[in-house]
Formats: C-alpha cells, structure tokens, sequence
C-alpha cells in the first residue's frame, strides 16, 4: 500500500502531539506538523498530496488564509478545518474555500480517523480524474486544427453535412478528418470521442 501523507498545522503543540499520537497507530502514514500556517505555506511547493488538519485560529495565516493560498492546489491536497470555536459561519467558509469537513475539538478520535480516509478517499479519486484530464487533453492536442473543428461540431450535435457547410468544405472531407482524429484519439465509436472530449473539458458541463 501506498505511504500517505498527513499534515497538521497548528499552533498549539499538545494539539499537535495529540493528533501525532493518534494518526501514529495508522498504517502506511507519514505525518508531518507545522506551528502556523505561515511556515506550512512556505514549504507546500515541496510537499506530496495528502490530508491537512488544519487549525482555524491561529496567528498570522489563519486557516481560511491558508484555504484561499492553496487555490488551485485543492487536487492535491484534502484540507479538514479544526476549530475550538464551533461557529457555523466558518464551517459555511470553509467549506466555500474547498475544505472536505469541519471538525471541533476536540474531536472524537473515531470520527478523526474517518474523516481522514474520507480525504484520502477524495485525493485519490480527484488524482485519477486529473490524470484522465490530462490524458484527454494530450489526445485532443494531437489532432489538427481542422480535426479539432469537426469535432467541436460533432461535440454540438451536428450532422457532417451541416459541419462542411460550416467549414466550407465538402461532406466527404468531413468524413475523412472525423476518421482521422477517431484514429488519433485512438476510439472507434462517436460516443468514445465525446468521452474524451468531456474529459478534456471541450464540453461545458452546466
């Protein structure tokens, strides 16, 4: 099994002991603790995805800081805000921000526990769907542009003969770009290519 990683970012050290003692009877669990969310800020650029136990109330960075710093790196990691305060308006925030669950201390220890393989759960489901992501947008950038244009058109639901008058080009020739970029996305069926097409974001999901 694969070694997880935990980090628990909090400024008062017999929390952090506390979590430590707990999290250390886990199998395959690396765990790592930071006094603020400054100094885990500062080191998340070299940091694996995991879990983060993340304190609300803390000096400089709060947790919410630490949320909104970490943006766009919410695939990586799987944030778990812990509070001593209870206030239903930063859980309503936090949740807003991107963290999976709000817990007070302090916490029950079984319910820790659960609430962390829930985040491992969500990381690693989040990992394969980005890598599907990626995988789909290599395919789609292989293709060329006027493959890329028939299939934006079959992607709207058009018929080959409404995408060459579009395009200005005749109805056979459409056939052979759709053949084309079937081969090159590497699928034998219209469904399979808007599959990928989804994957790679091509198709709005609203």
């Amino acid at each position: 099994m694969t070694t997880r990683s935990i980090y628990i970012v909090d400024d008062d050290q017999s929390v952090r002991a506390a979590l430590q003692s707990l999290l250390s009877t886990q199998p395959n669990i690396m765990i790592f603790d930071y006094r603020s969310g400054d100094e885990f800020l500062a080191q998340i650029g070299d940091l694996e995805p995991g879990c983060i136990l993340l304190d609300y109330d803390m000096p400089g960075a709060n947790g919410l800081d630490v949320l909104r710093a970490i943006g766009n790196l919410r695939r990586k990691f799987g944030p778990v805000i812990l509070t001593g305060q209870g206030a239903t308006s930063v859980a309503v925030q936090a949740w807003k921000l991107g963290a999976l669950d709000f817990l007070e201390k302090p916490c029950d220890p079984a319910i820790l526990l659960d609430v962390v393989d829930n985040a491992f759960a969500t990381i690693e489901k989040d990992h394969l769907a980005a890598s599907k992501a990626d995988c789909a947008r290599a395919a789609i950038d292989s293709l060329s542009p006027r493959e890329r244009d028939v299939l934006m058109g079959l992607v709207g639901g058009s018929a080959n003969k409404v995408i060459a008058h579009a395009l200005k080009i005749s109805p056979r020739t459409v056939e052979i770009y759709r053949a084309n970029l079937m081969t090159k996305l590497g699928v034998r069926s219209l469904s399979e290519a808007l599959r990928i097409a989804f994957a790679a974001g091509l198709i709005p999901t609203d």
